[in-house]
C-alpha cells in the first residue's frame, strides 16, 4: 500500500481535530450568547473573547474540506452529494453567524442586537451539529451503492448516528466554550463559566464518548481501547482541574480528550474513509477514494511550506491576545458619524468594543 493516501488520511483527521479544538469554542460561546451572558455587556464580552480568532479558526473548516477534495475526491464526491441538504444549512448557518459579527454593532438599537444575537446563537447550534452528522457518518456510514451514489431519498442520511454526531459536537462545544471563557474572562463571567463546566461536562460530553465507543464496538481495534482509556482519564483531569479553579489545565486536558478521542475514532475506521451501510465491499478507501501519486506528493510538498505559516500565523494571533478580559474592560457604546459622506447622507451607528 502506498504510504501517501495514509499520510493524507492523518493529516485530514489532524485538520477535522483542530477545527472541532479551535472552532469548538467558538461555536459555543456563540450558542451562550442567549443561554448564559446575563445582559448587554456580558454577551458584549463573549463576542470579545473570540473576535480576533474566529476567522482564523474558521480556516481549517475550508482546508479540511479543500484537502479531502484534492485528497480523496471520490470520497468528497459521495460524502458531500449524499448529504447536500444539511450542508446547505451549515453554510448558510456560517454565513448569518459571520454577518451577525459584523452587524451586530452596527445600529443603536435593541431589537436589532437580538435579532442578530439570535443569528449567532443558532448558526453557532446549525453549524455545530451539521459538522457533527457529517462526522459521524463519515465514520458510521452511508447508503452508498457501487459507484459511490447514495441509495434512497434526500433524507436517507438523517439517522440516529447523524443525530448523535450533531449532539455530540454541539455537546463538547458548549464545555468547551465554557472552559475557555473561564480561561479567557475574568470576574463574575469567569466563575460561572468554571461552574458550569464542574456541572454540566459529563452531560455535555457523554454524546462524544457514546459516539466513540459505538464506533470502537463496530470497528473493534484494541489501540482504539487503548486511546478511549487515555481520552476518559484526561476528562477526568479536565473535570479536576476545573475544580481546582485552574482554568488553563482544565482546557488543555478538554482539548487532549477531543484529540484523543477524535484519533480513536479515526484509527478505528482505517484504512476506510466511509463505509457502505448496503455491502461492505463498496466501502470508500484510503485506496480506491484518493488521488492520484503524483497529486498526493503535489500536496504534500505544498503543505510542507503552508501548514507551518498558518500554525504560526494562528499561533502569533491566540499569543496576542492571551490576557484575559473582564466587563470592566468594556468601553460604553458611542455614536459616532461615520467618516466618509455628507450631512445628508450621513448614518449613524455605533462603535464596538
Amino acid at each position: 500500500m502506498d504510504f501517501l493516501p495514509t499520510l493524507w488520511f492523518i493529516l485530514i483527521a489532524v485538520l477535522w481535530i483542530g477545527y472541532l479544538f479551535l472552532e469548538g469554542f467558538d461555536l459555543g460561546v456563540g450558542m451562550l450568547m442567549k443561554t448564559f451572558a446575563r445582559d448587554e455587556k456580558e454577551r458584549r464580552l463573549l463576542l470579545n473573547t473570540v473576535g480576533p480568532v474566529w476567522d482564523g479558526n474558521e480556516v481549517w473548516l475550508l482546508t479540511a474540506g479543500g484537502a479531502t477534495f484534492a485528497a480523496f475526491p471520490f470520497w468528497y464526491a459521495s460524502l458531500f452529494s449524499a448529504l447536500y441538504i444539511p450542508l446547505v444549512f451549515v453554510l448558510l448557518a456560517l454565513i448569518f453567524r459571520a454577518v451577525a459579527f459584523e452587524y451586530r454593532g452596527k445600529v443603536h438599537s435593541d431589537t436589532w442586537r437580538k435579532v442578530w444575537d439570535w443569528a449567532i446563537a443558532l448558526g453557532s447550534f446549525v453549524a455545530a451539529f451539521g459538522i457533527g452528522a457529517l462526522l459521524a457518518l463519515t465514520t458510521t456510514g452511508l447508503p452508498l451503492n457501487a459507484n459511490g451514489d447514495r441509495v434512497g431519498g434526500p433524507f436517507a442520511w438523517f439517522t440516529w448516528y447523524a443525530v448523535l454526531g450533531g449532539l455530540a459536537v454541539v455537546g463538547f462545544a458548549l464545555i468547551h466554550a465554557a472552559a475557555f471563557l473561564a480561561l479567557k474572562t475574568d470576574g463574575d463571567v469567569r466563575h460561572r463559566a468554571r461552574r458550569l463546566v464542574g456541572r454540566w461536562m459529563p452531560l455535555g460530553l457523554a454524546p462524544l464518548a457514546i459516539w466513540v465507543i459505538v464506533v470502537a464496538l463496530q470497528n473493534g481495534k484494541w489501540f482504539s481501547w487503548l486511546l478511549i482509556a487515555v481520552a476518559v482519564a484526561a476528562a477526568v483531569a479536565a473535570w479536576i482541574a476545573n475544580r481546582a479553579d485552574r482554568e488553563g489545565q482544565s482546557f488543555i486536558a478538554m482539548g487532549v480528550f477531543l484529540l484523543v478521542g477524535s484519533a480513536a475514532i479515526f484509527s478505528a475506521v482505517y484504512p476506510v474513509v466511509l463505509p457502505s451501510t448496503l455491502e461492505p465491499l463498496w466501502n470508500l478507501t484510503v485506496e480506491n477514494a484518493s488521488s492520484s501519486s503524483y497529486t498526493l506528493r503535489l500536496m504534500s510538498v505544498v503543505a510542507a511550506v503552508g501548514v507551518p505559516l498558518v500554525l504560526a500565523y494562528q499561533g502569533w494571533t491566540y499569543w496576542i491576545f492571551r490576557k484575559r478580559i473582564s466587563v470592566a474592560n468594556l468601553p460604553e457604546p458611542h455614536v459616532f458619524e461615520p467618516a466618509v459622506g455628507d450631512e445628508s447622507t450621513a448614518a449613524t451607528t455605533v462603535g464596538r468594543a
